[in-house]
C-alpha cells in the first residue's frame, strides 16, 4: 500500500484542528476512519506522527516538520485554484498585440483605457510594427493577433475587418478652404502641401489623383508618418490628406477636417493567428475594439462634416 493524498488530508486535518474528533468534522467522517487512517499513515512513513498525552493528540516534532511541508503543497494548490479562478473572471492574463505603428497611436491607447478599466490585472504588451515584417510574425503565431491595412490573410492566419473609412483633409486655423465642406482635387491647385514619404502607398494614391486631373500643388514638406504631417499642418505650413485615425486626434488642436470629394480607402482589419490557443481576453478585447470602431465612425462624421 502507497500513500495517498487521503492520508495527507487526514494528518492536515488532525493538525489543523487538533484532535481526531476536529478532524472527522472537518472532513464529514467518523472519528474511528479517522483513527484509521492515521494509523495507516504512520505505518507506512515509519514515523510516529503524535503523543497521547491525557487523552489528548500531541504532534512530534516529526509531525511539525512534515506539517510545514504539506501546507506549503496545500499554498502551492490554493495558488493554482486561485490563479485558475483569475483567469476565469480575466482579473489577470496576458494579452500580445502587433501592429502598424499608426493603430498603436490612435485607436489603441482609447481601447486600452476602457479595456484597462475593466481588467486592471491583466497585462497587455503592444509591438508596433511595419509589414512586411507584422505579417511575417503574426504568422509565426507570435502574438495574440494583430491589426493591419491588409485584407488578405497571411499564411496562417484569419482576417476580419474592423472598419473602413476614408482619407481625410486636415487644414490649419484660418486655412481659406476651410469655408467649403468638402473638397475636389481642383481646390489643391497652387496649395501648399504637406505630404507622406515617396515609398508610402497612400502617397502614391494621392499624387496618382491629382496628377490624372491635372492638379499642381506646392509641395512644401515630406515626412514619413501622418503624425509627423499634422503636426506640419498645426503649424500653419500647410494643408495635406493623412488617415483618419491620426487626424481625429489632432482635431480641435490647432487642426480641422474636411471630407474629400474622392475617396481613398482606409481600412482596419483584425488579424488572428489561427494556430495559437484561443483566449477568450482576445474576444473581449475585439469587442471593445469593435466599440471604439463605431465611436470613430460617429466622431469623424461631426467633425469631417462643420
Amino acid at each position: 500500500m502507497a500513500v495517498t493524498l487521503r492520508h495527507i488530508e487526514v494528518f492536515r486535518a488532525i493538525m489543523t484542528t487538533g484532535s481526531v474528533t476536529g478532524a472527522a468534522g472537518m472532513l464529514a467522517t467518523s472519528q474511528p476512519t479517522i483513527s484509521r487512517e492515521l494509523a495507516r499513515f504512520e505505518y507506512l512513513i515509519q514515523i510516529k506522527l503524535f503523543e497521547r498525552v491525557r487523552g489528548r493528540l500531541r504532534p512530534t516534532a516529526h509531525a511539525l516538520q512534515l506539517f510545514e511541508e504539506v501546507q506549503r503543497a496545500y499554498f502551492g494548490l490554493d495558488r493554482i485554484i486561485s490563479t485558475a479562478t483569475s483567469l476565469r473572471q480575466f482579473e489577470q492574463g496576458q494579452l500580445s498585440i502587433l501592429c502598424l505603428p499608426v493603430f498603436s497611436q490612435s485607436l489603441l491607447p482609447q481601447t486600452c483605457r476602457h479595456f484597462v478599466e475593466r481588467f486592471p490585472n491583466v497585462g497587455i504588451s503592444i509591438v508596433p510594427q511595419e509589414s512586411p515584417l507584422l505579417e511575417e510574425w503574426l504568422s509565426a503565431q507570435r502574438y495574440d493577433f494583430g491589426l493591419t491595412e491588409v485584407g488578405h490573410p497571411p499564411q496562417g492566419t484569419a482576417v476580419s475587418p474592423l472598419m473602413t473609412l476614408d482619407e481625410i483633409c486636415v487644414l490649419p486655423d484660418a486655412h481659406p478652404l476651410l469655408e467649403k465642406a468638402v473638397l475636389s482635387p481642383d481646390d489643391f491647385e497652387g496649395q501648399s502641401f504637406v505630404s507622406l514619404s515617396g515609398t508610402d502607398s497612400y502617397r502614391q494614391q494621392i499624387d496618382r489623383i491629382f496628377r490624372n486631373a491635372g492638379i499642381m500643388r506646392h509641395m512644401v514638406i515630406e515626412t514619413h508618418s501622418a503624425v509627423s504631417v499634422c503636426s506640419m499642418v498645426r503649424e500653419g505650413i500647410g494643408l495635406a490628406i493623412v488617415n483618419p485615425l491620426t487626424a481625429l486626434d489632432y482635431a480641435g488642436n490647432g487642426i480641422h477636417l474636411r471630407r474629400l470629394s474622392f475617396s481613398i480607402s482606409f481600412s482596419v482589419n483584425i488579424v488572428r493567428p489561427i494556430h495559437r490557443p484561443p483566449s477568450q481576453l482576445v474576444e473581449v478585447f475585439g469587442a471593445e475594439l469593435a466599440r471604439q470602431a463605431r465611436q470613430i465612425e460617429a466622431r469623424l462624421a461631426t467633425l469631417a462634416d462643420p
